[in-house]
């Protein structure tokens, strides 16, 4: 509102100067400047004449509404020479999707003051010939191709105020001259490529109010004069900076300090308990240290913080208990998660109405048994587990039949959609608004999220998009169209899967950039993709991957499921550009999550089914025979008592004249063969019985055969 008040009264003032003199023109040397410029730009629709029309800077063109990012306005001053004689001091292209170069001097226009290119197409360097337009005090080029350093001749604009090169290509160290820049307030240097240290020299710039430098490949310490020198500082933004820790003490009066934001520094740790114990920050409104290696306690002191709002340490390794002197804050957001606290939640922080992520913790137990609390309250996996194995126990404290069906051996799920099948497989509907500390669940699967996405006021945001332009035709589209976001983690947390070693392809298309050019085609997504508790995509950048915007792919990956369980977290790192399209345009994307073992055919049994089964027929195998044998039908002895039951048996002997007669005189046509008792002879008996001779006793005094 305030800059609406501003922008319409400026523009009240300057056409109240155009109607007490209608006269007033611009000097012939101004109007060629700006034709000049605007040929350099890629500004076609200029058509200036000597009359200087404030407040627009367009003669023939029809004013658009008005939107902030967009602005096509060129301010001059018409009160010289008795208001007949005008000059330039603003020129306000924003949004416009110029193409060209930037000037290689603006002193043709020497009472210039302001230059605001922001959100273009520009490419090529910045002149160091603009170092001579001395009267400048704010230029802005925030969101375009420029590469190249900055050149050390912008330390001679004395006047500057407000240095902004966001959001692009610059690279090189930072010059030590801009020490010299005296009354600069606002150095925004994030999203580009600078290496090396942050001079020294920069203790002098005592002015500074904001100061930006996330997204970069600096080195070194965050130099100790930050909190110390620049008592005028008002917000500070280090994220995926690339420098390293401890962060310096704050311990001075800061009296209009009012965003810290740091995060992902390397190095070494620093001890939260003293960070802060000294500093007077009466107008502090947001604290942000997440993945800084903080260590140590939340100081009960630190309650005396009444003015933050957003208060994020996630991501460390903070420990002890959470103060109950933090009850006294007046947060909105406060995030803890990822840490190591212990001890029980506070009854206070469970009783909230304000978004808090506690989740990921090693808290010893809580009152409240669900893994959220009224939509507000963040507590999956928040209680200590024995080796982090098995199932986080608030989804089995909300359902102890958990797991009581069949494992599962596939999962699909389509991110930020809902339920569609692409090629014969079902994707299961992901469509929950999410928020800052949501937790969800569906029937086999859940996800954390957590964060808010920074530059960006509109409290009612869905942490999803859908209906973006992909370039794939059919089913597979509503697959890429939508997707689910996360400012800083989103993790997906799949349970009762079958023990086996799993594909996991992540699906990824980007759909908050553009193809084409203009600004919005600009941005750099970039994140870090952790499965099962290893990094398995490091400063992973969908758009790069795939050579353009709107393009799909997959990423497959292999994980081994050994508890049932599968975790699959997104975490952003700082890094990426936070600007593009607008402010809050950054963090993971993800379209699709398909996740099934290769080896497992639909239909067929299961290893651990055919054991079950062959240990079942054996068992009942053996309690058959068992029952058998008790019955008797197995024991030889009662069979054959059977058999010769009623029959009296005896040795029989016969003459040697009554074999001889029987066998026809031993002839071979009755032989029948040999065995183990010798030859076996058959001899026929009272002319209707058959005797089998396998083995006779000779007693050759008796002349008799005994059988």
């Amino acid at each position: 509102m305030l800059f609406l008040r501003l922008f319409f009264g400026s523009i009240f003032i300057v056409c109240c100067l155009t109607t007490l003199s209608n006269e007033a023109s611009l000097p012939n040397a101004e109007v060629e400047a700006l034709e000049s410029i605007g040929r350099t730009l890629g500004k076609t629709n200029w058509n200036f004449t000597g009359t200087c029309i404030q407040g627009n800077g367009r003669l023939d063109q029809p004013s658009p509404e008005f939107n902030e990012s967009y602005v096509d306005n060129v301010i001059c001053d018409c009160s010289f020479n008795n208001y007949t004689t005008c000059h330039v001091i603003h020129i306000l292209l924003k949004g416009q999707g110029l193409s060209g170069t930037l000037p290689l001097n603006l002193t043709s226009l020497p009472f210039l003051q302001e230059i605001d290119l922001t959100r273009n197409y520009l490419n090529g360097t910045i002149p160091p010939g603009w170092g001579s337009s001395t009267r400048l005090i704010k230029i802005s080029l925030l969101g375009n191709r420029l590469t190249g350093s900055i050149p050390e001749e912008l330390a001679n604009l004395r006047n500057l105020t407000s240095l902004v090169l966001e959001n692009n290509g610059l690279s090189g160290t930072l010059p030590a001259a801009l020490r010299d820049l005296p009354k600069i307030e606002k150095l925004h240097l994030g999203s580009n490529y600078f290496t090396g240290t942050i001079p020294e020299t920069f203790a002098s710039l005592t002015s500074l109010k904001e100061f930006r430098i996330s997204d970069n490949n600096f080195t070194g310490q965050i130099p100790d004069f930050i909190f110390r020198n620049w008592t005028n500082l008002e917000k500070i933004y280090i994220e995926g900076s690339g420098l390293s820790g401890p962060i310096p003490s704050i311990n001075a009066t800061l009296l209009n300090l009012t965003y810290i934001i740091i995060s992902d520094l390397n190095g070494a740790e620093t001890n939260f308990t003293q960070l802060v114990i000294d500093a007077t920050l009466p107008k502090l409104d947001r604290l942000m240290m997440r993945s800084c290696n903080l260590i140590g306690e939340i100081p009960a002191s630190f309650g005396t913080f009444t003015s933050i709002k957003i208060l994020d340490l996630s991501f460390n390794r903070l420990t002890g208990e959470i103060p109950n002197q933090l009850s006294g804050l007046n947060f909105d957001n406060l995030f803890l998660n990822g840490n190591n606290f212990t001890g029980s939640v506070p009854q206070w922080l469970q009783k909230t109405n304000e978004k808090v992520d506690l989740s990921y913790n090693n808290f010893n137990d809580t009152s409240e048994s669900s893994c959220q609390i009224s939509k507000t309250v963040n507590l999956f996996a928040s209680i200590a587990r024995l080796n982090n194995t098995g199932i986080v126990p608030c989804l089995t404290n909300q359902d102890v039949d958990i797991c009581s069906s069949e494992p599962l051996h596939f999962v699909h799920i389509n991110c930020g959609g809902r339920e569609i099948t692409v090629n014969g497989t079902t994707y299961e509907a992901d469509i929950d608004q999410a928020g800052p500390s949501t937790f969800y669940r569906s029937t086999n699967w859940a996800f954390s999220s957590t964060g808010i996405f920074l530059g960006n006021d509109n409290t009612d945001d869905n942490y999803f998009f859908d209906n973006g332009q992909v370039s794939v035709n059919g089913r597979d589209e509503q697959l890429y169209k939508n997707a689910r976001l996360a400012p800083s983690s989103l993790t997906y947390y799949v349970f009762c899967l079958a023990n086996a070693t799993y594909l996991v392809n992540l699906h990824f298309a980007e759909i908050q950039f553009t193809n084409d050019r203009n600004y919005s085609s600009l941005g750099r997504r970039i994140f870090d993709v952790y499965i099962q508790g290893e990094r398995v995509l490091k400063d992973f950048n969908i758009k790069e991957k795939t050579g353009g915007a709107g393009i799909p792919t997959v990423e497959p990956i292999n994980a081994n499921v050994t508890d049932g369980t599968l975790e699959i977290r997104f975490r952003w790192t700082g890094k990426g550009t936070t600007s593009i399209p607008e402010r809050g345009i950054y963090g993971p994307l993800i379209s699709a999550i398909s996740i099934f073992d290769p080896k497992y055919k639909p239909g067929s049994i299961s290893a651990a089914a055919v054991v079950g089964i062959v240990a079942g027929v054996v068992f009942a195998a053996l309690l058959i025979l068992g029952i058998l044998w008790w019955n008797g039908c197995l024991r030889r002895k009662s069979t054959l008592e059977q058999d010769l039951k009623g029959i009296e048996l005896q040795t029989t002997s016969f003459t040697l004249r009554q074999i001889k007669a029987a066998t026809n005189d031993f002839h071979a046509s009755n032989k029948i063969g040999e065995g183990g008792f010798g030859p076996s002879t058959r001899a026929l008996w009272q002319k209707a019985r058959w005797l089998l001779l396998s083995s006779y006793q000779l007693d050759r005094s008796k002349e008799t055969v005994s059988l």
